[in-house]
C-alpha cells in the first residue's frame, strides 16, 4: 500500500464556466500532508525504506519537507529537515507536528540544502524536494489515477517549482500514451525560472525570487523539466502574483479548499477568461500546500500590485 491517496478528480463547474473548456480538478491538496508532494516524496522514501535507509534528511521549508516527515512518521524512520531563516513558524510547527527534527540555517534553500547533504551518513538517504527521478516517477502516478477514471484530457495545467511535478505528469502522459497532450505550465511572473531557462534554451539561475509563491521558489529549474520542453510539447505561462492570490481565494470560495499562492498561479489560468480557448477537457492539478492560511493570502493581496 502506497503513503499517497487516490485523490478526487471532480468537474469544476465554477472554472468550467470561466474559462470555456470543461475543466476537471485532481485534488492533490487532499494529500495527508496537504500536497502532491506525497506521491514522488513517498515512493523515494519507501524505495530508500526497503534498501535499509535508517534516517531520511531533506531541505525543505514546505510542501516536500512535509511529505519527508509524514512519510518518514508513517514509515518509523526518524527525519532531519533542514529549513532557511525565511521559513514560516506555522511550516516548522507542521514539521514539528510530524516528528521531523527541524535545523534552521541559511537565508535560501540552496544554503539549507547545502547543510543537509553534510548531514547525511552512510546510513541514511537523502531526499530530495524536486530533483530525483525516484519523485518523478511517484508524481506519474497523478495521471495514472486520471486514466483509470476513463478521461483524457486535451491539455494538463500545473504549477512549476523546481519542475518536479512537470516532470512526472510528463513521465505519467508518456506511460499512458498520451504523449499527445500538452502541458501548460504556470509560474508566477518573480518565481519563472523554467521560462527563463525556455527562452535561454538552457538551465539559468534567477538573481533572487521576487514572488509572493514561495513554494515556486527554485533559482534554478532542474534538468529534467528542460529535457520534458524538449521532448513534449509543453508551453511556458506566466501569471501576475495577484492573479495567483485572487486565484486562492475564489478557489477557497468555489470548492472550500485553501491552496497557497504557488498553486494559485495554475488556477489564475483556468479562472482567466479565454486562457484555455480552444480546448474542450482541461485538467488541472490542484497541487495544494499547507503552509499557507487565509490570513496571510489576504495580506499578500494588499502588498501586491
Amino acid at each position: 500500500m502506497s503513503l499517497h491517496i487516490h485523490t478526487p478528480l471532480i468537474e469544476s463547474r465554477s472554472m468550467t464556466l470561466a474559462a470555456g473548456p470543461t475543466v476537471w480538478l485532481k485534488l492533490d491538496a487532499l494529500q495527508p500532508c496537504g500536497s502532491f508532494k506525497l506521491r514522488g516524496v513517498g515512493h523515494a522514501c519507501e524505495v530508500h525504506h526497503a534498501r535499509g535507509a535508517r534516517h531520511f534528511v531533506s531541505s525543505s521549508g514546505g510542501n516536500a519537507g512535509l511529505a519527508v516527515a509524514y512519510a518518514g512518521r508513517k514509515l518509523g524512520v526518524p527525519v532531519t529537515v533542514v529549513v532557511p531563516e525565511t521559513t514560516s513558524d506555522r511550516a516548522k510547527e507542521l514539521l514539528r507536528l510530524e516528528d521531523a527534527k527541524v535545523v534552521v540555517h541559511g537565508s535560501s534553500w540552496q544554503e539549507a540544502n547545502e547543510l543537509a547533504q553534510t548531514l547525511v551518513g552512510a546510513d541514511d538517504a537523502f531526499i530530495h524536494p524536486f530533483d530525483d527521478p525516484l519523485l518523478w516517477t511517484g508524481h506519474a502516478s497523478l495521471v495514472d489515477e486520471v486514466a483509470a477514471a476513463g478521461i483524457k484530457p486535451d491539455a494538463v495545467v500545473l504549477s512549476v517549482g523546481g519542475g518536479g511535478l512537470l516532470s512526472g505528469v510528463v513521465e505519467g502522459l508518456k506511460r499512458n500514451g498520451w504523449d499527445d497532450v500538452p502541458v501548460l505550465a504556470v509560474e508566477t511572473e518573480g518565481a519563472a525560472s523554467l521560462h527563463a531557462a525556455v527562452q535561454a534554451g538552457h538551465s539559468v539561475e534567477l538573481e533572487r525570487i521576487a514572488s509572493v509563491a514561495t513554494s515556486l521558489g527554485a533559482k534554478r529549474v532542474a534538468d529534467q523539466a528542460l529535457v520534458c520542453v524538449r521532448e513534449h510539447p509543453v508551453q511556458s505561462v506566466l501569471v501576475t502574483d495577484r492573479a495567483a492570490l485572487e486565484a486562492c481565494e475564489r478557489f477557497l470560495s468555489d470548492h472550500r479548499v485553501l491552496v497557497e499562492p504557488a498553486c494559485g498561479a495554475a488556477l489564475a489560468l483556468a479562472y482567466a477568461p479565454g486562457k484555455l480557448a480552444g480546448y474542450q477537457n482541461v485538467l488541472v492539478v490542484v497541487c495544494g500546500g499547507a503552509t499557507a492560511t487565509l490570513g496571510q493570502i489576504q495580506d499578500w493581496l494588499k502588498q501586491v500590485d
